[in-house]
């Protein structure tokens, strides 16, 4: 098949078992789904329903048992491991729950981190982290501090100018909100939302109705299949909380 009639991802009778000492548990049990570029689309599902294994084979941090994984038109046993992880560095951006920022270290020096793995030239480094700071609207005042002294809100968004400084074809966002309180986790969806709305695909994996509804699809994982796939009728607001 042609690579321009593919979808950005396509997932098809994606399979995960693990091998206990003695029993094999299923995580995934053939999902199947197509995600275009430009969308925004959340994964749900309770402890246990495979949202996560599900995140893992999504980016390349884990392969299917069986099943086949395209992306951007291209099966996942094709790439060799150097190649996997150079898409995971230079197209893919990761938010976790738990921020994962160096705690000694300057939001600006936190942000220029991919880049320095992806070997661009020092001098374009900090203009180019200044800007992802800036598309998730933290003040300039904040990118010389370390992350202890921010909020929990504001090092979320500066973990997610991390994840999208090297304009990545797509952010995963795994329970970015977890460790949030409400009015927190209510500014980095809208900072999600109106990264979405300038173009950048979004996977988000919540258990969170409320943080779901930012986007504009939701897949509703159980025991590790598709009980249901839906578009999103009354998204959240679509604004921004600065």
């Amino acid at each position: 098949m042609s690579e321009n009639i593919f979808p950005l991802i396509r997932a098809k009778n994606l399979s995960k078992i693990y091998d206990g000492n003695f029993t094999e548990t299923s995580a995934l049990g053939g999902v199947s789904f197509d995600v275009e570029a430009g969308e925004f689309l959340a994964i749900m599902g309770p402890s246990g329903s495979g949202k996560s294994t599900l995140l893992h084979i999504l980016g390349f941090l884990d392969k299917p048992t069986s099943g086949d994984y395209y992306f951007e038109g291209k099966k996942m046993e094709e790439f060799n491991d150097e190649e996997l992880a150079g898409i995971r560095n230079k197209k893919m951006g990761f938010v976790f729950q738990s921020f994962n920022l160096l705690r000694r270290t300057a939001l600006l020096e936190n942000v220029k981190l991919p880049l320095k793995y992806a070997g661009i030239a020092e001098k374009e480094q900090d203009a180019m982290a200044r800007r992802a700071l800036a598309a998730v609207n933290l003040p300039e005042e904040t990118f010389s501090h370390e992350p202890s002294q921010l909020s929990g809100g504001e090092q979320q968004r500066a973990a997610i100018a991390r994840a999208i400084v090297n304009n990545p074809s797509i952010i995963f966002a795994d329970e970015p909100t977890g460790n949030l309180d409400s009015k927190s986790g209510e500014i980095v969806m809208q900072t999600l939302q109106k990264l979405n709305n300038e173009g950048n695909t979004v996977i988000l994996i919540t258990h969170e109705t409320f943080t779901a509804e930012y986007a504009q699809r939701i897949i509703r994982l159980l025991d590790g299949q598709i009980e249901s796939d839906n578009r999103v009728s009354n998204r959240r607001f679509n604004g921004f909380i600065k």
